[in-house]
């Protein structure tokens, strides 16, 4: 069984602890993404950013696989909502504070890589005694190599 992302939870618990520290909650989206439909003429190079404040929406709803609100734009109501997949970061305006999250491929390019995946395939070929041998003898060798490596951590700023 596949497990639910873990994106939805993470973006409500952010959302939760910038809203209980007074900040303004704000999700920066993929306007492009599937299922997405934000007010395209404040979209900038593919990207939207939206003040989700509770005092700045109404009827917000952040489901597993739905965000959706609705918010004002220079004064006209809109309903907005993507899907979690969409969100690129969540953030308090104040301070900045908050968490990225990588893009998601688009539903079809997932299937695409999926399909495009080299499938395992039983290969039946004849080997003689002595070559199946020396293999066997040749990946002990290098899996001892291998393992006389000591891990190593490498801190990425």
């Amino acid at each position: 069984m596949e497990m639910i992302s873990n994106r939805p939870y993470m973006i409500r618990a952010i959302y939760d602890w910038i809203v209980d520290n007074q900040w303004t909650p704000h999700f920066q989206v993929d306007a492009n993404y599937p299922g997405t439909k934000v007010p395209q003429e404040y979209v900038q190079e593919g990207v939207i950013v939206l003040n989700a404040h509770p005092s700045a929406v109404l009827g917000l709803s952040l489901d597993n696989d739905l965000f959706a609100f609705k918010a004002r734009f220079k004064g006209v109501e809109q309903s907005i909502y993507f899907p979690p997949e969409a969100v690129l970061a969540v953030f308090a305006r104040e301070n900045g504070q908050g968490m990225p999250f990588p893009p998601e491929p688009y539903p079809e390019e997932a299937d695409e890589i999926e399909e495009s995946k080299p499938a395992l395939q039983s290969v039946d070929t004849p080997e003689t005694e002595t070559n199946a041998s020396k293999k066997s003898e040749d990946s002990r060798k290098s899996a001892k190599k291998s393992t006389n490596k000591k891990p190593t951590l490498s801190i990425v700023k």
